[in-house]
């Protein structure tokens, strides 16, 4: 006679906040379908829902607790983590009922505060898990983390009293999961931390084997052996030091994806005192032209934030010429938002609410028509697209190796129903718009 085995608990997740805790959220999931947990698409079917949150800003700290208090409201029996786990207190008093609260990438701690809410039943049918883990994004790009915390005390960010200082994973285990994602079919590894280009610095006398050979754990010589895993390679976070050079000749040979993310975050030099940021005295416009006639192809997207405490008329006008003179590719502006626990906060002379308004409209117009002349500069060329998602009309939507998933620009194709999401195919550019590419395959 067949024996019926126990159906195993079943979790539920919401999943708030930057690409970091997408990752940390792959990870608990992985770990729990791993010791044979189930997991529920909704409230309902769920017999303890996850809530990773989010406590960056105020209004990211507003959504998470508008999250918690959602699931409670659905599901009644809900376990916090993430960045606002910081805020134990505030959390606690504000939803009593929740089952517990812990601090961002405490793994152990979360899947023990499962293992107390909705312990597995004995003798469940534990279900084997893919190498590469779960994933929350699609099966074709995957988001590979190489380091926690920032050693950096820039004055609006709180990143490190969320997350602590930096400490970087070891070489031979981030290259053993990417090497393990793209077995699973990643075609693009986006590498993420809060600082990627200081990836090492905390255990630079710690080199690993790899392969039968020592990798230092340090941006570039990690970059070059991800770039020989047969899938793009894009750097995410990377703050621009000088050795963030030897990066660039990685570009022009292929290795690595001639894309750069980097958080400037202003130009005016009075102002990035103030805000404390790192690398603030490096040459950037120089660099900047040094890098693309190394890799003229290169992209660099950066986001910059208007109306920080004592931004002068004279500070923004400088923003806007050095913008029309570094000719960035991809641009996002954020008006200055006070952060509870920030020192920025203490600052003098805050700028005005409509005043911010004005500049952060200004930066976006000037950002915008650069985009556009620098896209429309692309019609008439042929591109390399990753598919992302095909329509059953026929047309596809993909990307270049000029945009990142979710944050970038887009490439519209038509006569691209046969292709499937993955599959990166060469495309002529027809048009183009401010943001936007569109094009055909070739045939």
């Amino acid at each position: 006679m067949a024996t019926k085995l126990p159906e195993p608990p079943r979790v539920g997740m919401v999943s708030l906040g930057c690409p970091k805790n997408l990752v940390d959220s792959e990870r608990i999931l992985t770990k729990l379908r791993s010791e044979g947990y189930a997991m529920s698409p909704d409230y309902a079917g769920a017999d303890v829902v996850l809530v990773n949150t989010c406590g960056f800003l105020d209004s990211a700290k507003e959504e998470s607790l508008e999250a918690i208090g959602e699931a409670i409201a659905e599901n009644g029996r809900v376990i916090v983590t993430g960045c606002m786990g910081k805020e134990a207190e505030l959390i606690r008093e504000r939803f009593p009922n929740v089952l517990a609260v812990t601090g961002a990438h405490q793994y152990e701690q979360v899947v023990g505060a499962v293992h107390d809410a909705a312990p597995m039943p004995p003798n469940a049918f534990l279900n084997l898990v893919p190498e590469s883990g779960l994933k929350l994004t699609p099966r074709h790009y995957s988001y590979l983390k190489i380091s926690e915390g920032c050693n950096h005390r820039c004055a609006f960010c709180i990143i490190p009293s969320l997350r602590g200082d930096l400490v970087s994973r070891r070489p031979d285990a981030i290259l053993r999961e990417a090497e393990k994602l793209v077995e699973a079919g990643t075609k693009e590894l986006l590498v993420i931390s809060q600082d990627t280009s200081a990836y090492g610095v905390d255990i630079r006398k710690e080199p690993r084997q790899w392969k039968g050979h020592e990798v230092v754990p340090h941006m570039t010589d990690l970059a070059r052996e991800l770039g020989q895993l047969g899938a793009w390679v894009r750097l995410h976070y990377v703050y621009p030091y000088p050795h963030v050079d030897q990066v660039i000749p990685l570009m022009a040979e292929g290795l690595v994806l001639p894309y750069l993310d980097i958080p400037f975050q202003h130009a005016a030099p009075s102002v990035l005192r103030r805000m404390r940021r790192p690398a603030n005295e490096a040459k950037v416009l120089e660099r900047l032209r040094e890098w693309r006639a190394i890799c003229p192809d290169i992209a660099i997207r950066s986001t910059f934030v208007v109306g920080f405490p004592g931004e002068t008329d004279a500070d923004f006008e400088y923003l806007l010429e050095w913008l029309e003179e570094a000719q960035l590719d991809r641009v996002g502006a954020f008006r200055f938002e006070p952060v509870e626990g920030a020192s920025a906060n203490a600052l003098p002379d805050p700028v005005p609410e409509d005043v911010k308004e004005e500049r952060y409209a200004r930066v976006m117009a000037k950002t915008a028509a650069i985009s556009a002349a620098k896209l429309q500069a692309k019609v008439g060329r042929v591109l390399d697209v990753i598919v992302d998602d095909v329509d059953p009309d026929g047309g596809a939507t993909g990307r270049s190796k000029a945009d990142a998933p979710e944050i970038d620009g887009q490439v519209f194709l038509r006569d691209a129903g046969h292709y499937a999401p993955g599959d990166i195919v060469r495309v002529t550019i027809e048009d183009a718009d401010e943001h936007d590419l569109y094009g055909a395959p070739i045939a």
